[in-house]
């Protein structure tokens, strides 16, 4: 039977080795998530920007007393998007 080889009596080739496969995997999935978090970069700034306007809009109506779960709703809404 043999026992497995700790990764401080491997070979320094075989290590740079490995390193280089770790560092590519890396790199590949950067690529490959990299337009997905400018999209949600992007959308929640969109999100951000149509709350802002609404809110504005809202300001110089008449409007009614918030309700109790329209402040949790707007906390909750404000705990996710701290840019509100």
């Amino acid at each position: 039977m043999e026992a497995e080889v700790d990764a401080s009596e491997k070979n320094p080739v075989t290590l740079l080795k490995e390193l280089s496969a770790i560092k590519s995997q890396y790199q590949t999935l950067y690529a490959h998530f990299k337009p997905v978090a400018v999209e949600q970069k992007e959308t929640k700034s969109r999100i951000c920007a149509t709350v802002n306007r609404t809110i504005n809009k809202q300001t110089d109506l008449e409007l009614s007393p918030v309700t109790k779960e329209e402040k949790t709703a707007a906390e909750q809404l404000k705990s996710h998007m701290p840019d509100l």
